[in-house]
């Protein structure tokens, strides 16, 4: 398992360098102003802080107790993205269509387009982090 100090600097390196990524290239594509593009994906990247704390955590506490291990393959990775997109997903909708004045359907299009782009993101970013950040081997439970 990850110590404290690591899940939170594997939070905030994550949510940072999607922030640097994703504003610029929002506003390009969706052809909005970068601040109003700026505000959506800062909210997002705050509460998605959390919630990757809180879901990596949890994902982690699942594959020990039903694996008894915490390393996973590419198609657990797969899954591990798919899930914790999925809940922003949920979260971040409304917010979006609200602040940028724009109809739910809208909303989804942009919100999926980020999240297309934070799925593969999380994948790569998760990915990497365990090969620089290994996670020490822990003895196999009967």
């Amino acid at each position: 398992m990850r110590s404290t100090a690591d899940r939170i600097r594997h939070a905030i390196s994550f949510e940072v360098i999607g922030l640097l990524a994703v504003t610029p290239l929002g506003s390009w594509v969706f052809g909005m102003e970068i601040h109003a593009i700026g505000v959506v994906v800062l909210a997002g990247a705050s509460l998605a802080t959390v919630w990757t704390y809180i879901y990596n955590l949890g994902f982690d506490h699942t594959m020990l107790r039903w694996l008894g291990h915490c390393h996973k393959s590419p198609l657990m990775r797969v899954l591990h993205a798919v899930l914790l997109e999925a809940g922003l997903l949920a979260v971040l909708l409304p917010f979006t269509a609200w602040y940028l004045q724009i109809g739910l359907w809208t909303a989804l299009i942009m919100d999926l387009g980020f999240s297309g782009f934070y799925l593969v993101y999380a994948f790569c970013f998760n990915w990497a982090y365990d090969v620089i950040f290994p996670i020490p081997r822990q003895p196999i439970r009967d």
